[in-house]
């Protein structure tokens, strides 16, 4: 566990933080469920603008370290329960929707934590680059995956407005 916490990056005090609040809230479900479970290891390598994930075969939570040194306590207090909640529905109740009744019941009765799908974190400085696309009514913004796609011919993208396919506008055109 501790070998998956060695990214330099993140403050011993936070890392202790984040283990303190998972120990907490994984006590806290064993105790309401009668249940024992090892302790989740947690790594720092997630990417983009996800907070976090859970890996439930390798009972595993990953951690986006750029936005838990920018957010610090308040992201411990969402994302640690949020992805916990994951582990453990898993073990609970198998395979079931990622954000379902099993996992709000988790979140809200078993963990003391609000069960929201999405943080509401500013993710300015993870966000990557993104291509202006265009329709007949308004100039879209892709990322640089669903671009890429669209590039190799394997995705098309339409306006939720108009049901046009939008098309790459590598220079904005102006209305």
């Amino acid at each position: 566990m501790l070998a998956a916490m060695n990214n330099a990056r993140i403050p011993i005090a936070l890392q202790q933080s984040v283990m303190h609040t998972l120990r907490s809230k994984l006590a806290l479900a064993e105790q309401r469920l009668d249940a024992a479970w090892p302790l989740p290891s947690v790594n720092y390598r997630q990417r983009g603008t996800s907070a976090g994930s859970a890996w439930p075969q390798q009972w595993e939570i990953r951690l986006n370290p750029v936005l838990l040194l920018e957010n610090g306590h308040s992201f411990i207090a969402e994302v640690i329960p949020h992805e916990l909640a994951h582990l453990l529905v898993y073990r609970q109740f198998g395979r079931v929707a990622p954000h379902g009744k099993a996992w709000r019941w988790m979140m809200a009765e078993i963990l003391d934590a609000e069960p929201r799908r999405t943080h509401r974190f500013t993710v300015d400085s993870v966000r990557g680059p993104t291509f202006p696309y265009r329709c007949r009514c308004q100039l879209h913004q892709l990322t640089l995956r669903r671009h890429n796609r669209v590039q190799r011919g394997e995705s098309r993208y339409q306006c939720r407005q108009c049901g046009e396919t939008l098309r790459w506008s590598p220079t904005p055109v102006s209305r």
